[in-house]
């Protein structure tokens, strides 16, 4: 496990998919980071690459050749290797070794890089071009929060804050996982959205017009809060096991399948695309 220290958060990583495992509040005392019961949801914070979501089949199409991969990639199942670190920051690289060439046939190279930053955690992903030919891939973040932060209080006392006031429209998934090409409304109270047992009945709510790039937890009991900020993603996922003291805040560059049938990597939803000898980097950031 790797350390990263301040006088406001003390933060532990796993090389183990490079997943946060802890977000302790040195000033409340609180962990914030949900602590992966396995017998409800057995993930703290899983990184997403190289892709977000199910694939129909499990199959990912490159160049029109099906490939096995299941839901969201398979970096958050591999051991990083930590490059480099020290009290505040830490940098994990997953290279594109010979073992992914059959499931994911490009030459990369992808950092996940945690940085303190007074009261805020800053999380970034870096992938490299090494190939002689233009990559595709999707990454994402998927942190999940304890909810409630005290034990005297329940998951109904506390709500999601948007940055702005917005109509919000959830993009809904079938039973498998994928997009079913509907949509439905998600009322909200304000900017709040209150959370409740059954939220997340029916799976994720997925945004993908959001004009708000921050979304915060908070509770109608103090003014103890956690944000996430997420400058640069065009997608959001929220979620949560049913019945579950957590949520999930997901910052996303891509998404799962629309059901029918299978696209070919480049064309994707929300897919990225990255050119021979370059270098993609995108942050989000957790702040109490």
């Amino acid at each position: 496990m790797t350390v990263l220290e301040n006088d406001l958060l003390k933060v532990t990583i796993d090389n183990q998919g490079a997943q946060l495992t802890s977000i302790y509040n040195k000033t409340t005392g609180v962990e914030q980071l949900w602590q992966a019961d396995a017998s409800v949801w057995p993930w703290h914070a899983p990184n997403l690459f190289p892709i977000v979501g199910g694939l129909i089949n499990n199959q990912l199409l490159i160049d029109d050749q099906p490939h096995q991969m299941g839901r969201h990639g398979f970096a958050r199942q591999s051991e990083f290797v930590l490059l480099k670190s020290d009290e505040v920051q830490a940098v994990f690289s997953l290279p594109g070794a010979e073992k992914f060439k059959d499931i994911y046939p490009y030459k990369f190279d992808f950092e996940v890089m945690y940085m303190l930053i007074d009261n805020a955690l800053r999380v970034t992903y870096k992938v490299i071009n090494l190939d002689k030919k233009t990559i595709y891939f999707s990454v994402g973040g998927h942190p999940a929060f304890n909810v409630p932060f005290h034990k005297d209080e329940n998951y109904e006392d506390y709500y999601l804050e948007f940055e702005t006031e917005e109509k919000l429209t959830t993009h809904l998934l079938s039973s498998e996982g994928y997009f079913n090409g509907t949509t439905a409304n998600v009322p909200l109270d304000g900017k709040k959205l209150w959370l409740t047992k059954d939220l997340f009945k029916n799976d994720a709510l997925v945004f993908k017009n959001l004009q708000s790039r921050e979304v915060t937890i908070k509770s109608k009991n103090h003014s103890e809060t956690l944000s996430v900020e997420y400058p640069h993603f065009n997608y959001l996922g929220l979620w949560a096991k049913p019945g579950a003291p957590f949520v999930c805040i997901e910052p996303w560059l891509g998404c799962a399948d629309t059901e029918g049938a299978p696209k070919n990597i480049s064309k994707k939803e929300n897919i990225q695309k990255l050119s021979v000898g370059h270098v993609f980097e995108v942050a989000f950031f957790i702040s109490i």
